[in-house]
């Protein structure tokens, strides 16, 4: 039987899962998934998230957020629209964040759409869920600004060095996400974790349909695939698949359940 794992960050809303959406989730419960968690990206998607979820009740999870790269002129209303849409189902804030990989276009309004997201999850008391991309010392410096009210949440596809991991390790009951780029062979992740992350405050994710782990680097994602995470991930830290297992997916059913002693 394999170990128990929850892939946190995992996009089976898209269309890259429409024709096979069934079998995908049929191969990670083979896998060993106990949860799914759906993060909404644009407001199209709170719809789809929450139809996923409810197709697979107990199983699959949404959460609710503007996906910085989808931050335009209209966020304002999009947000606005986001929140007379907020349910009791929602177990997070997320995806949300800020991403200058790509533009500085629209830094300004991703900054302040942001600050609007992270005040949200206070407010609801609900974990927030962090895309960031070229943009950590912005995003610290307004997190920053909150870290008394922080609920917690999760870091998400954390590739950084160890000084960015105390960085964001220094706000309590945050964690960080880790995917396929663990895998990838020119990653420096299998010598910085277990030196700078204790391995309670690491959560699994894939972030399908992106982002597959080696050996299936360059197809499709999905969330059997967390497998192959795992076992570089107790590699890396020197101790077996059923202890990252058994950790992992404490830490993410202590953030999803708002039990938050992390």
């Amino acid at each position: 039987m394999n170990p128990e794992f929850i892939d946190t960050h995992t996009h089976l809303d898209g269309e890259e899962f429409a024709a096979d959406l069934d079998q995908v989730v049929a191969r990670a419960r083979e896998a060993g998934a106990a949860e799914l968690w759906l993060p909404a990206i644009h407001l199209p998607s709170v719809a789809t998230v929450k139809a996923v979820a409810q197709r697979y009740p107990g199983f699959a999870y949404p959460m609710i957020g503007l996906h910085p790269e989808e931050v335009k002129d209209d966020w304002k209303q999009v947000i606005a629209e986001m929140k007379q849409l907020m349910s009791p189902e929602m177990i997070a804030i997320g995806e949300v964040g800020l991403d200058y990989y790509w533009s500085r276009e629209y830094a300004d309004e991703q900054l302040e759409a942001f600050r609007q997201q992270v005040e949200w999850s206070i407010a609801c008391r609900l974990p927030l869920v962090i895309h960031c991309r070229k943009a950590q010392n912005e995003m610290v410096k307004l997190l920053m600004e909150y870290r008394k009210e922080l609920v917690g949440g999760i870091f998400h596809c954390f590739t950084g060095n160890a000084h960015e991991a105390a960085e964001l390790l220094q706000f309590e009951r945050f964690v960080l996400g880790i995917g396929g780029v663990l895998t990838f062979k020119k990653s420096h992740l299998p010598e910085v974790l277990p030196s700078a992350v204790p391995l309670h405050r690491i959560v699994l994710e894939t972030d399908a349909p992106y982002m597959a782990p080696v050996p299936h680097r360059g197809e499709r994602n999905e969330p059997s695939f967390v497998t192959h995470i795992l076992r570089r991930l107790a590699e890396s830290y020197g101790v077996s698949e059923e202890e990252v297992a058994r950790v992992t997916t404490a830490t993410a059913r202590a953030l999803r359940q708002k039990r938050f002693a992390l």
